[in-house]
């Protein structure tokens, strides 16, 4: 890969902050010599129906596996965008899997939750191709991904029609994730959630309780979209009551949209948003599974 000269990310930077399409620019800078790529794998019948795994090059053995869900409101999003994810897991031997889910308005909810909870059963299938004892089994998003993520781990709805339930997973990560949002204000989110009809129990905070998994969760403090305090604060605060573990972390020099891009090759050092979730991965603990 190229070497970043600091003008080149200085536009970069420009470009990922401005541009219609302001994720794909940074991929051109992520290193690929840190995994092998299974690109475009089948999870259901629809074209969205589709993941990329993220193979870490060296030892699979007992790696942990990543379901990662991006944000974009419900609307839109592409796992294509997410490649400096992918990459960024990797290369702490991590299997990193990006799964695109269909979307407003060919879907409202909770269509995307099912594709969400199709996703997580590819994975729990697919992985004993991957090694012979397994590691533990993570969902993680950002924005409206965190909230599929969240659902997966504190509803059980979704993936009792798999025979799963949130006790198959080990952990759960959040970034900005949107936990308790009604009444519904955003206008593109409206009609995504049947406002005004929008079920209560379409609510992740409806659905904290002790049978959560540990959590790991992330906001920006001058996050102007999902509200910190009323989501990741309010969420943290009724985990820890349920007496799950709870990792909670702030970053005053991010915002809802480069909260994520902390993941990216360019902007690791400069918060440890990769350092903490990938300790908190590593500290997981589980028996390995034949």
């Amino acid at each position: 890969m190229p070497q970043l000269p600091l003008r080149a990310l200085a536009l970069a930077s420009l470009v990922v902050l401005t541009a219609c399409s302001p994720l794909a620019p940074i991929n051109f800078f992520i290193p690929d010599d840190s995994y092998h790529l299974q690109a475009n794998q089948a999870y259901g019948s629809d074209e969205r129906q589709r993941l990329d795994v993220y193979l870490p090059v060296g030892e699979l053995e007992q790696a942990p596996v990543v379901l990662f869900f991006y944000g974009g409101s419900w609307r839109g999003g592409s796992k294509d965008n997410y490649t400096f994810v992918g990459e960024a897991l990797a290369a702490r031997g991590i299997i990193t899997v990006v799964a695109d889910y269909r979307v407003y308005p060919d879907v409202t909810y909770p269509e995307f939750l099912h594709d969400s909870a199709d996703a997580l059963a590819w994975v729990v299938e697919q992985r004993h191709e991957w090694q012979q004892q397994t590691g533990p089994l993570v969902v993680m998003g950002h924005s409206a991904g965190a909230y599929n993520a969240a659902m997966l781990a504190l509803d059980p709805r979704w993936l009792a029609p798999h025979d799963l339930s949130p006790a198959d997973l080990d952990a759960w990560i959040s970034l900005a994730g949107p936990f308790e949002f009604l009444p519904i204000l955003n206008p593109r989110v409206k009609p995504v959630f049947h406002h005004p009809e929008t079920p209560l129990d379409s609510q992740p905070i409806e659905h904290a309780g002790a049978h959560s998994p540990p959590a790991l969760l992330m906001a920006a403090r001058p996050d102007r979209l999902v509200d910190p305090e009323r989501n990741t604060q309010a969420m943290s605060e009724k985990l820890t009551a349920a007496g799950v573990p709870v990792s909670t972390h702030y970053f005053d020099a991010r915002n809802h949209f480069t909260l994520v891009l902390a993941l990216a090759h360019p902007f690791q050092q400069r918060d440890q948003v990769l350092d903490k979730t990938v300790d908190f991965i590593r500290q997981l603990a589980r028996t390995p599974s034949d």
